[in-house]
């Protein structure tokens, strides 16, 4: 049995390194057991950055404000991923990486280092390894071309954690950091509860975080906070997406937006998103979308607004165009973007 598998792994692994990185994902049966699949896409961006905030190549919920205006154009790839998951009865294994890892430049190779984004082992109920928080609703994230969308209104985050999943709940310890504070002290994990509602109309989940943070001087501090999100689905094929936060969320908001805490306060945090998909045929549509965040105590006030166009040329390939704007309105400072997409799922 062990030659038997092993021989059909060497001919899957032959398969896709002879197929290339431009071919359809691969999902092959091992056994009666095991199954071993491998996906992912190839993106392709054009990015042009025009404003009184640092180019960035995907927006985040904080900026660097410049002296004077300035236009930057790049064009990269390096959003593109791989992932491989392997199978065995009861037992999953995930693991997927992009290359936004940092390394090379653009004089000569613009090579990129990859990156972890998710490893993680799923036993029946229970889940354990790194990957998006169970404080985040995956599904109410908006398709856009910038890579993270509108994180200034999003819950955005991917850490290390053990999971179990009871039907519609769900509960979770994770890896705790105090950003601003004192992380040499992080003694108690973050502690995440989740319930999950769902139906043809769509999904929305209600989630709730508490964590203890520990501040510079040595004090500690609880920190709560909620969040509702969804997806609805509309008229067709079009639907709704939002989300709403509330709380001492910090680090969980944002993509660095705010800290958790700020001298020896903790910072509290409000931030929603919105986003309406809408289809104007079998697969040409636009994705009109907003979101905002703000802190009490730093006084952080930022936004985000896009809208785009995307469209199926094949089954795997799609093309966008998106143009939108990265407001920092603490800071007096705004930049516009425009962006190309050409992205082929594998």
């Amino acid at each position: 049995m062990f030659k038997i598998n092993k021989s059909k792994l060497l001919l899957a692994t032959g398969l896709l390194t002879m197929a290339g990185a431009a071919n359809a994902g691969y999902d092959i049966k091992l056994s009666d057991q095991d199954k071993i699949s491998f996906g992912g896409y190839i993106k392709v961006d054009a990015r042009y950055v025009d404003g009184d905030v640092a180019y960035r190549p995907f927006w985040i919920g904080t900026g660097t404000k410049l002296e004077e205006s300035a236009s930057q154009f790049n064009l990269y790839a390096n959003e593109t991923r791989f992932n491989m998951k392997y199978s065995h009865g009861d037992v999953m294994g995930f693991i997927e990486m992009d290359f936004w890892g940092g390394g090379g430049n653009e004089i000569v190779s613009n090579s990129a280092n990859p990156r972890i984004r998710h490893a993680f082992i799923k036993y029946k109920n229970v889940l354990a390894g790194q990957t998006w928080t169970t404080f985040m609703n995956t599904s109410a994230i908006p398709e856009t071309a910038d890579f993270a969308g509108a994180t200034t209104g999003l819950v955005f985050i991917r850490q290390g954690q053990v999971r179990y999943t009871a039907g519609n709940f769900q509960v979770s310890v994770e890896n705790p950091e105090t950003w601003g504070g004192d992380t040499a002290n992080d003694s108690m994990p973050d502690v995440v509860a989740r319930y999950n509602m769902k139906g043809d109309w769509g999904n929305v989940s209600v989630s709730a975080l508490a964590r203890q943070l520990n501040t510079t001087l040595g004090n500690t501090e609880t920190a709560i906070g909620a969040s509702i999100a969804g997806r609805i689905k509309t008229s067709g094929k079009d639907d709704f997406r939002f989300q709403i936060h509330q709380g001492e969320l910090g680090r969980y908001v944002g993509a660095a937006f705010a800290k958790d805490v700020v001298g020896e306060e903790v910072e509290e945090t409000t931030a929603y998103l919105a986003a309406y998909r809408h289809f104007w045929n079998e697969s040409l549509r636009t994705t009109i979308m907003y979101g905002a965040a703000e802190a009490d105590v730093s006084g952080a006030d930022r936004s985000q607004w896009s809208v785009n166009l995307f469209d199926n040329l094949t089954k795997q390939l799609s093309v966008g165009v998106e143009f939108g704007q990265f407001i920092m309105d603490d800071q007096d400072a705004d930049s516009n973007y425009a962006q190309l997409s050409l992205k082929y799922v594998l």
